[in-house]
């Protein structure tokens, strides 16, 4: 096995921005390690004893894997997914270092890799992928990136895959951006942590996507600062003051904003959220009756030496929003993006895999994890391998999981 020590510093370029290296200090030591020897396995393999073949699991069975040598890259990264209205097919979208790829699964034991739409510029480890009706956009911390957008009706006949794909627009009003994010609801895209310098400060900017190919800059926010990752709704929870505005919580490195972006011209802070033992703030979701907003802070774990933890903010109040409720995890992994689906709560986990957790006694502070699937067998270290991301959106019920040392893969729960 190949085994590398990666200086802390050098560690976090697996998961944050390139921003994000100066909270990190010098001279602490993560241990990262590739696993070797994982099979390309396509075909259900069920969760008996603890295990899927080679990955421990708690009620989640394996329905498929693609590795990244069938993707020729290095590293994985993001993932999201698109169902598309006339046909009923479902596709993966997974982010790479050089490009993004479009996996048709359908016949989700069988997978089919469809092709990539290679990076704009240069290979990056981040890629951030989002879908807004019938396309896709995606954003990379590489130089000059930009926004592509890419038509995803065009996966409904592609011949001899797996194709190299063209953008069918690029949006270049930005060059570099961690993260994006859309509210499908309004038709608005969010690009987020952008350069610092930039005329928002690496906040967010504000793209209207009436004609869903050529994205335009409608303003944005930037007052407190660099913004690493965001959820935008249109509001309709329990805070009558603000039924129908669009409400932008935005994970800013050291606390969370909620920001009233309903008149684009002029976005009103509603509140600034601090909490303790604070590490790096990055990224949140919101309950289903948007009462509750759940975050992950994803160096608490490494500068605090806390189990993976997640923090629960009762959201009730929109201009006082309070802290009310953490979850302790059951290993020392670190928590990096997680979404909720009804009464529960998928959070990638990384070296841990993805845990799933029952958030249905949320307000009574009840949370228990009810499942889970490790796609990073070796450990459940404190370090940046395994787990970037889980889509859990799909009808079917599969649900799609990047793991950055290993590709792609499809779980289901277990009958």
């Amino acid at each position: 096995m190949k085994k590398v020590i990666w200086f802390l510093t050098f560690s976090l370029l697996f998961s944050c921005s390139s921003d994000d290296s100066a909270n990190l200090e010098l001279g602490d030591e993560v241990e990262n390690e590739t696993p070797s020897n994982i099979p390309n396995e396509i075909g259900s393999i069920p969760c008996n004893n603890g295990l899927a073949g080679i990955y421990p699991c708690n009620g989640y069975h394996l329905v498929a894997h693609i590795s990244l040598d069938d993707f020729s890259a290095s590293e994985a990264n993001d993932i999201w997914g698109w169902t598309d209205a006339e046909t009923g097919k479902e596709y993966a979208i997974m982010g790479l270092d050089n490009g993004t790829v479009f996996i048709d699964i359908s016949d989700a034991e069988n997978p089919m890799y469809l092709g990539k739409l290679p990076t704009a510029t240069t290979a990056s480890s981040w890629r951030d992928v989002k879908v807004y009706e019938d396309f896709a956009y995606v954003v990379s911390e590489a130089n000059g990136h930009g926004v592509q957008v890419f038509d995803l009706k065009r996966l409904r006949n592609v011949v001899g895959p797996p194709q190299e794909f063209t953008a069918d627009g690029r949006y270049t009003g930005l060059g570099n951006a961690h993260n994006i994010v859309i509210n499908e609801t309004s038709g608005f895209a969010y690009p987020v942590g952008t350069d610092r310098d930039d005329e928002f400060n690496g906040g967010v900017h504000f793209l209207d996507l009436q004609n869903p190919i050529v994205p335009v800059l409608a303003g944005g926010w930037g007052l407190n600062g660099y913004t690493h990752d965001a959820q935008v709704i249109t509001y309709n929870g329990p805070d009558a003051d603000y039924q129908g505005a669009e409400i932008f919580v935005g994970a800013n490195e050291d606390l969370v904003v909620v920001v009233d972006i309903s008149d684009k011209s002029a976005p009103i802070t509603l509140a600034t959220l601090p909490y303790p033992n604070i590490g790096y703030t990055h990224q949140g979701w919101f309950t289903e009756d948007q009462r509750f907003f759940i975050l992950g802070d994803e160096l608490d774990e490494v500068r605090q030496g806390f189990q993976t933890r997640t923090l629960i903010f009762d959201m009730a109040d929109l201009e006082n929003p309070v802290l009310h409720h953490t979850y302790l995890g059951p290993t020392n992994a670190i928590d990096h993006n997680g979404y909720v689906l009804q009464d529960e709560f998928f959070l990638a986990n990384y070296t841990a895999g993805v845990r799933i957790l029952d958030i249905s006694e949320i307000e009574n502070s009840v949370v228990v994890e009810t499942g889970y699937f490790d796609t990073y067998p070796e450990n459940d270290n404190t370090q940046f391998s395994g787990v970037w991301s889980v889509y859990p959106y799909f009808e079917s019920a599969n649900i799609v999981v990047s793991d950055i040392n290993s590709g792609f893969f499809i779980i289901k729960k277990s009958n």
